[in-house]
């Protein structure tokens, strides 16, 4: 990973854009899914941890491969949360 592509996925800066995903409304799947996680008993910060770690999934296809991003795939690891079992994929 170069020191470009580095500033894209920090921790920090995956979860502050799940946070303006969220607040935004956009796309509707992410608050839908920290609702979920929240209230069946993840804790806030674990929540937008696994979220910001399915968001990194699609900015590393576009950085890495110059791919499109990949809404609906998103939209399927948030459903498959709190299973991460694509992580390797």
């Amino acid at each position: 990973m170069d020191n470009e592509q580095d500033s894209y996925m920090t921790e920090e800066t995956l979860i502050d854009t799940v946070e303006n995903q969220i607040a935004d409304g956009e796309p509707k799947k992410v608050k839908e899914t920290l609702m979920r996680l929240v209230m069946t008993g993840t804790p806030r910060e674990e929540a937008m941890q696994w979220m910001a770690c399915a968001l990194a999934v699609e900015v590393s296809d576009v950085m890495e491969n110059g791919a499109s991003f990949n809404a609906e795939r998103y939209n399927q690891h948030l459903d498959e949360l709190p299973n991460m079992d694509w992580i390797d994929d």
